[in-house]
This record gives C-alpha cells, structure tokens and sequence, in this order.
C-alpha cells in the first residue's frame, strides 16, 4: 500500500455541514475530526462493529425493568454495603 497522509486538508465545505459537524460532535461528545472520520469510515463501509456494546430488550417482557426510583434504592442498597466499617477492620 501506498504511503498513507496522516493527515488532509478538506476545502469547500459549506457554513450548513460544518455547523452539522459541530452538532453531532459536540452531542456525541466527540471532536469535529474525529465525527467527521466516523461519518467517513461509515460512507465508505469501513466503520468497526463494536462487539459486545449492543443493548438488547428482547427479553424485557419476561423480566421487567426498573424505574429510576427503584434503580435509585438499589444503587443505594449496593452502595451501603460496600461501605467498609473501620471497628472491623483494626
């Protein structure tokens, strides 16, 4: 393969792309570069598939999920007992 630019100069682009490019940037909390290397590798079908990061609710029905009041007593409950008590620990 050919040396490969570690970096390019796009011209031309319009006032309405680049304010695209900083909306999806700053909403994904991405840089304006790297947004724009997303959009590019996805257009060309070079995007990586992130293994293991998909959220399924297909079983959702079977087993029901919490609201945030109740995530918020579990979280809560679980937070209690990771306290360490200092009386058993000298």
């Amino acid at each position: 393969m050919a040396d490969v630019p570690k970096s390019m100069t796009l011209r031309g682009l319009d006032p309405q792309l680049v304010a695209k490019l900083r909306e999806v940037a700053e909403r994904e909390g991405k840089s304006v570069n790297q947004t724009a290397l997303d959009a590019l590798r996805k257009q060309f079908g070079l995007d990586r598939s992130r293994r293991f990061t998909e959220v399924h609710r297909d079983l959702d029905h079977l087993f029901g999920r919490w609201d945030e009041d109740e995530f918020a007593r579990i979280q809560q409950k679980i937070d209690s007992e990771r306290r360490i008590d200092p009386e058993l620990w000298q």
